[in-house]
């Protein structure tokens, strides 16, 4: 059995570990409760610019985009998004294992976890820019929408995703993607009638206008449900630690007092048998 001093000293190592635990779960608790409130704040933007894409694209004859184009080949670019750092449970591992991607295709990383599982695989990474997903804000989002909008114009790619954390509940994150472009226009065209919404210069060219937005709004969205999403993970994971802790210390002092007691015993038989001789 380990000595009173060797049990003492882990004790209180598990406490002081016990005590920053329980303040990365307070501080992921408060943090959690505004990226909830961004998630609702931001949804209302998305639904409107996508319900406005749809309008265009439904009520004019004769509509086409070079975003709506689907094409067979060439190669896809994929936004992905996760963490800065770990002590979040299996909430970077999770989201890397739904991953799909191929040989060629280009990754448009944000945040540090994402930089580096990709870094030890060979693929091509759009832009490292935004590799720190706390500091990415909504200017970067319309940064970021305006310059892959431009890159699908130009071929760069043919197909453009993203994969990102949804957020469900405090206790339930799931790993999530979504295709951004080119956008689906399933509706069939002979359904299509003449709005009465005069689009100027045409319709085609305001919905060119909207898709860099649309897709701001699409990789805001799924920022702020990874972010809700990591916090919600890591302030999971720090409960189970924290309480994992207090198990270890209500242990640890069992065996404390036993080697107290069998310390104390040991002492009395020794003074007992020194006064029998």
């Amino acid at each position: 059995m380990p000595s009173m001093k060797a049990i003492k000293n882990r004790i209180k190592s598990v406490e002081n570990t016990r005590q920053i635990t329980k303040a990365m779960q307070l501080v992921a608790t408060s943090k959690m409760r505004k990226a909830k409130e961004r998630i609702e704040a931001s949804r209302p933007f998305f639904e409107t610019l996508s319900m406005a894409l749809s309008e265009i694209s439904k009520n004019n004859k004769d509509f086409s985009s070079p975003f709506t184009r689907e094409e067979k080949e060439g190669k896809a670019c994929h936004i992905v998004i996760a963490g800065d750092r770990g002590l979040a449970g299996g909430y970077n591992n999770n989201l890397f294992k739904s991953l799909c991607y191929k040989d060629g295709d280009i990754i448009f990383p944000i945040g540090k976890k994402v930089l580096e599982y990709f870094s030890k695989k060979n693929v091509s990474f759009f832009t490292t820019a935004y590799s720190v997903a706390a500091d990415v804000n909504i200017s970067d989002c319309n940064s970021i929408g305006q310059v892959l909008s431009e890159a699908f114009l130009k071929g760069e790619f043919t197909s453009l995703d993203i994969y990102y954390t949804g957020f469900v509940n405090v206790l339930s994150q799931v790993p999530s993607s979504k295709k951004i472009l080119p956008i689906s226009t399933s509706e069939n065209e002979q359904e299509k009638v003449q709005s009465l919404i005069i689009y100027d210069p045409s319709p085609e060219a305001v919905y060119e206008k909207i898709v860099p937005h649309y897709i701001s709004g699409i990789v805001y969205g799924g920022l702020c449900e990874s972010i809700a999403s990591e916090l919600s993970a890591r302030r999971t994971a720090m409960e189970n630690a924290t309480d994992n802790a207090g198990e270890i210390i209500d242990s640890l002092s069992l065996k404390y007092n036993r080697a107290r007691q069998a310390a104390i015993t040991q002492e009395l038989t020794e003074i007992v048998a020194g006064s029998n001789q």
